[in-house]
């Protein structure tokens, strides 16, 4: 830190001076732009006649802090407006102060602003500060360090700033000084620590020189040797950077690093230097004292990419590790962090710190709101990983996040991620369950069955566009992936599939099979370690593996050997028809225990024939005919874009029970029709009831009659 402290400051960088600062009242210390928190809050403007001199009238201006005219030392107007072009150079009188000030003009002045005359106060605004450079204007602080009036205040001297406020707006409504209040809203800015309002106060401070610095870091991020993700944080950057002012860096706080300079209270001499020195270079004294303010924080944080790697030294980490590669951070410290590392790291090193800055979102609760201890809403993270585990939470976290946008956090997320824990865990236990006593290596069989390929290149795609969507920092979006793959690929299709092979008797099947559960759920345990990795390192440790950990195990890669497109689209056929019958059957009330024959026209009989053992396991189907077409009477049809499918009705329900059930939930919902539609042709209901109400009665009129047409169309089918 005193390193490049000492460096900025003999380049110039670095100066003191009295200038225009954020001051916080209750925290008694400066705070940088970044640190100060815009809210829009309830005001006034104050309007008020400032009367010239030679006593030839007035000029009328707003303002939203009173107190703060008993520092004027000008009035401003655009030097274009033709309303005030002949009072420039007039002298005015303070009202209440009794202060000559001369009337300027500045293009800082907005003409169709208010009255387009403003007082310029440059120890207490910033804008007025620099119209005070520009005209020489003096600069009276009347101001304490708690926010009362100085001695500068006159009789208002030692009264806070709210009272003074009070008392000075009574006085100008008493000497006629007043013209009227007007009540706004506008921005008020407060302290980021406490809440405080900030008030802005000229002030000697230490300032690092921004424009030489923010130049190359703007350039760097423009030409993209550094990248923010997502890109329309490009924008915030370059807007906050290309307005830049000074950096005030000097804090009047207890802790934090000492400013290396010290003052020779012999002679006055201001010494900065690495290390402390023990004699006064000018005049040999020794009586020294060091500057017993400390840095912002932000200044030494700025280092950070560097400064761990044993800079300035170069140490072989620098030499191997800077530039570093991406960093993750949130959105609300652009300003902060990022940027000052950025235009740290190429003035102190030459090179950006990293090539990458993935912004992410903040976590909010359940109605969208900032988590804080005011308000009671914050999640102690320990807690949920007692009730949950680690690893649900983490899963949570990742889930639905996308970059630079904002989550909500629910318990009901974080069950939903435990229950996905649960399954993947029951799935492992099923394959160790079936490892029992067999001895099976960690690669795939020679020969493959159908579904067995299918698996395989499902998880290989899987492989191919996780590894893409974390390359692309697309968190959320790889977890969805992985999710599908894992829940509606691998457990609820392949596993029930391979109970098959694994209980038909056929051994050298079944050892094929267990290969395929082996290496596709010790594969895709990789894939989720990032996300997971308690419970990946268990299940991994607990199958056929090789190494010591799966953390530094090799990471799957898509490959051409493990590709099996047309084996995919032939199971992709067998897998449409088989959701279709379950969906007949669950529309129908069948239940799984009543097996039914199956018969499959199709002209892709070859396909369908391959997949007869799953129909029969997944269709609950007795038996499977599969041919060119089919001639059955008396049948439910079911249509897939590949296959026509007949189940004898006979089979499916007891026709004269089913007729009965059918016809009495037709009655029920034709009289539940009935009542809704006679409600909304009631002239009364519909002017009396609120919106939402009618809108609801509306939408289930809608429901019902569609559940109506569904019910008289399973009676055609089955009379």
């Amino acid at each position: 830190m005193r390193e490049v402290f000492v460096r900025l400051y003999e380049k110039g960088l670095i100066y003191r001076g009295e200038r225009i600062i954020n001051w916080c009242p209750h925290c008694k210390t400066s705070i940088s732009d970044a640190e100060v928190e815009f809210t829009e809050r309830d005001g006034f403007f104050w309007h008020l006649r400032y009367p010239f001199k030679d006593g030839s009238g007035c000029l009328e201006l707003a303002t939203t802090r009173p107190e703060t005219m008993l520092g004027d030392t000008a009035v401003a107007v655009h030097p274009k407006d033709e309303r005030y072009r002949k009072f420039v150079g007039k002298t005015l009188v303070l009202p209440l102060v009794g202060r000559e000030i001369p009337v300027v003009a500045d293009e800082y002045v907005q003409r169709d602003f208010g009255t387009g005359v403003v007082k310029i106060t440059p120890a207490h605004d910033p804008n007025d500060f620099e119209v005070g450079l520009r005209h020489h204007l003096p600069v009276i602080n009347v101001m304490n360090e708690d926010g009362s009036i100085n001695e500068n205040g006159g009789k208002y001297a030692g009264l806070p700033g709210l009272e003074a406020r009070r008392r000075i707006v009574e006085d100008l409504k008493e000497r006629g000084f007043l013209v009227k209040i007007e009540p706004i809203k506008h921005n008020v800015g407060s302290c980021y620590r406490c809440g405080t309002p900030v008030e802005p106060r000229v002030s000697k401070q230490w300032f690092v020189r921004m424009k030489p610095l923010a130049e190359p870091a703007i350039r760097a991020v423009r030409d993209h040797e550094v990248r923010l993700l997502p890109e329309r944080m490009e924008k915030i950057y370059f807007n906050w950077m290309e307005n830049i002012r000074d950096w005030c860096i000097s804090r009047q706080l207890w802790w934090g690093h000492r400013i290396p300079a010290w003052y020779c209270k012999d002679c006055g001499k201001m010494i900065v230097a690495r290390e402390a020195p023990h004699v006064c270079p000018a005049c040999g004294g020794t009586h020294l004292k060091q500057d017993p303010d400390t840095l912002d924080t932000w200044f030494s944080s700025a280092l950070w990419p560097f400064s761990t790697l044993g800079w300035p030294d170069k140490t072989p980490d620098l030499s191997y590790f800077y530039p570093t590669d991406a960093l993750v951070t949130g959105y609300d410290i652009i300003f902060f962090w990022v940027a000052r590392m950025i235009f740290s790291g190429i003035e102190q090193t030459g090179e950006v710190p990293f090539h990458t800055v993935l912004f992410h979102g903040l976590v909010r609760d359940e109605q969208g709101c900032k988590m804080s201890k005011s308000l009671g809403n914050g999640i102690d993270p320990l807690k949920v990983v007692d009730q949950y585990g680690a690893d649900a939470l983490r899963f949570t976290l990742a889930t639905g996040n996308s970059p630079g946008n904002d989550m909500r956090f629910s318990k009901e997320r974080v069950e939903a991620s435990r229950n996905f824990a649960n399954k993947i865990w029951n799935a492992a236990r099923y394959i160790r369950m079936n490892l029992e006593g067999h001895d099976v290596p960690r690669s795939l069989p020679d020969r493959l069955s159908l579904a067995d390929k299918w698996i395989v290149d499902a998880f290989n795609r899987t492989a191919k566009s996780v590894t893409e969507n974390l390359e692309h920092f697309e968190l959320g979006v790889a977890v969805q992936n992985l999710y599908d793959f894992l829940w509606d690929e691998f457990c609820d299709w392949y596993i029930e599939i391979s109970k098959i092979s694994l209980n038909s008797g056929d051994e050298a099947a079944a050892q094929s099979t267990r290969r395929v559960l082996v290496w596709v759920m010790s594969s895709t345990m990789q894939l989720l370690h990032p996300f997971m990795p308690f419970i990946t390192e268990e299940i991994w440790q607990s199958l056929p593996h090789e190494g010591d950990s799966i953390m530094v195990s090799k990471w799957p890669e898509y490959g051409g050997d493990h590709a099996f497109p047309e084996a995919a689209e032939e199971m992709r056929k067998i897998m449409e028809a088989v959701r279709a019958v379950r969906n007949r059957r669950a529309e129908m009330n069948v239940p799984p225990s009543r097996r039914t024959h199956l018969y499959l026209a199709t002209s892709s009989p070859a396909t369908f024939r391959e997949g007869v053992s799953i129909f029969k396991r997944l269709a609950w189907a007795s038996s499977v005919e599969v041919g060119p077409s089919f001639d059955i009477a008396g049948a439910v049809t079911i249509v897939t874009p590949d296959a026509k499918i007949f189940i004898p009705t006979d089979e499916l329900v007891d026709k004269k029970a089913e007729l009965a059930r059918l016809n009495k939930e037709l009655a029920s919902a034709e009289k539940q029709f009935a009542t809704a539609q006679a409600k909304l042709k009631n002239e009364k209901f519909l002017s009396k009831a609120p919106a939402d109400v009618v809108d609801g009665v509306r939408q289930n009129a809608a429901k019902l009659s569609e559940h109506i047409a569904l019910i008289r169309s399973s009676i055609r089918e089955i009379q």
